[in-house]
């Protein structure tokens, strides 16, 4: 599956009018953005397309948006699909053999890209040149063909799963973090204004404390707090109905959700806080292993409530005091 880069205002919808389209406008992640101005401007000088860039971290950061950025300042056309939505090497050639000159194509969940498909990429990445086999057994032959000039923006999570000789086709590697609580209200500020809600500043610094650090959490908890602004017929959206909006989601004063807590308590009660196994983990609250590590873990670790050992995870002495359950001695 691949999509263009037209504006369709019905399908695209509130999601894409917070995405920011410049650099100016994208806050936070200025080691990011300094390199990638730097590669933007010296591709432009060279008239060259941009070399290709991965971008890696956990979600919601903006990986998707800086692609779109990308290719906006190259002026280039944006093509965008997933490492599990090319299945086949036809899936691969049909989009590589679209692709104009300068377009940037955006593999998202890169490392979910499939062995074979991946090989094919190499020569792609490195070369410009698509080899298709045709015929099978002894009849069988390989056919080159040459590609226009193009970039390829991969994003992903999970860096480890990604191989050797795939990480080392990219010009760029660049890590995106998690933001800090100003970058984050400054956010909160800019898509509050864009969707016409207003905000105090002490009810944009909860919804910051609150958003994981993360922008797209954050717009998501500021819609949240617009749509019960609207009900509650109030104009200007202070620390009450902040308060209001968070409790509804059952999301604490750290940003904790239900799902991190049931973690969290169950670590503590079945497994007397760790060490345990993050597989066991899964299994004993029926989540995904990848989904545990990918979404939940990377925030408490970040904020000190998760550690990892060489015997599994543990939980520390701050969440048993943020979950006030007392410590066994």
């Amino acid at each position: 599956m691949i999509t263009s880069n037209k504006q369709n205002s019905a399908e695209e919808g509130i999601e894409t009018n917070l995405r920011p389209k410049t650099f100016d406008e994208y806050i936070g992640q200025k080691n990011a953005k300094k390199n990638l101005k730097v590669l933007i401007e010296a591709a432009k000088k060279r008239k060259e397309a941009i070399d290709h860039v991965l971008l890696f971290g956990p979600p919601g950061l903006g990986k998707t948006t800086l692609a779109h950025i990308i290719a906006g300042e190259m002026g280039a056309g944006l093509k965008i699909t997933s490492g599990p939505a090319i299945e086949r090497v036809g899936d691969l050639g049909s989009i590589l053999t679209n692709l104009n000159d300068g377009d940037v194509l955006f593999v998202d969940e890169i490392h979910r890209l499939n062995k074979t498909v991946e090989e094919v990429l190499y020569p792609a990445m490195e070369d410009g040149k698509l080899d298709i086999i045709l015929g099978k057994g002894p009849s069988a032959r390989t056919i080159q063909l040459d590609l226009p000039k193009f970039t390829i923006i991969g994003a992903t999570t999970r860096l480890g799963m990604l191989s050797a000789p795939l990480r080392n086709r990219f010009g760029a590697l660049l890590r995106l973090n998690f933001y800090d609580e100003n970058d984050i209200v400054k956010i909160i500020k800019r898509s509050a204004s864009i969707l016409k809600t207003e905000v105090d500043e002490l009810g944009c610094e909860m919804v910051a404390a609150c958003s994981r650090r993360t922008p797209r959490i954050a717009n998501r908890l500021l819609k949240r707090v617009r749509d019960f602004s609207e009900i509650s017929e109030v104009k200007v959206a202070g620390q009450e109905i902040v308060k209001k909006s968070l409790e509804m989601l059952e999301i604490d004063e750290l940003g904790l959700e239900p799902a991190d807590r049931e973690i969290l308590t169950l670590m503590i009660e079945k497994f007397d806080g760790g060490p345990v196994g993050i597989q066991t983990i899964a299994a004993a609250t029926s989540e995904e292993v990848q989904t545990i590590e990918d979404v939940y873990e990377p925030f408490l670790l970040q904020i000190g409530m998760l550690e990892r050992t060489p015997r599994g995870r543990k939980v520390t002495r701050r969440a048993y005091e943020h979950l006030k359950i007392p410590i066994a001695e």
